[in-house]
């Protein structure tokens, strides 16, 4: 696996809707930029391969990272893979779809629940928003929130950005009711 670059992204929130954010919610995201490790090969059926030499050393390099960042219990979280023009949007999917790479953020934030993710095709620069959910009860609606991504120079033609996000707590000054209430 060649990583070319980690960027870490924090973002603070002190004050929502003119009132106090206490305490503070902190989102994380951590994001490794690294060769795809099917550029330049064609079609290639079975992407076992590179799923076996890739996604457990880059769940392994950036679930600590997103967890000691946020400096604090992780509540909610989320997934991105953004593939270059080169590769297939699969290519980023194999890559964040198995348990190899998610497991070491399940186990870093002591979470139980499937990962939400986004997985697109982009240029340099391109946008994407990653959705997080509660660690242990995706139906818990306080922690449904995304955060917006965009890296200048990533990924390039032939690359993938992986990225993980954590959130401390749900959104600040959050006021829907229960699912529960729905039901």
């Amino acid at each position: 696996m060649n990583v070319r670059k980690i960027v870490t992204l924090v973002e603070e929130t002190l004050t929502e809707g003119g009132r106090p954010v206490e305490p503070n919610a902190r989102v994380v995201v951590v994001a490794a930029i690294i060769d795809n490790p099917w550029h330049g090969q064609g079609f290639v059926e079975d992407l076992t391969e590179g799923i076996d030499a890739v996604a457990s050393d880059i769940g392994e390099l950036l679930a600590p990272r997103v967890v000691k960042t946020l400096g604090g219990n992780v509540e909610a979280y989320g997934k991105a893979a953004i593939v270059g023009l080169d590769g297939e949007i699969e290519h980023g999917s194999a890559l964040i779809h198995t348990l190899k790479f998610g497991d070491h953020f399940r186990n870093a934030a002591n979470a139980t629940t499937l990962l939400p993710a986004v997985e697109k095709r982009g240029p340099a620069g391109v946008t994407f928003d990653i959705p997080l959910k509660h660690i242990t009860d995706a139906t818990i609606r306080s922690h449904h929130q995304s955060i917006e991504v965009r890296l200048a120079d990533a990924p390039h033609p032939g690359e993938i950005v992986i990225a993980l996000a954590a959130a401390s707590q749900g959104r600040p000054q959050q006021r829907l009711a229960a699912l529960s209430t729905e039901q």
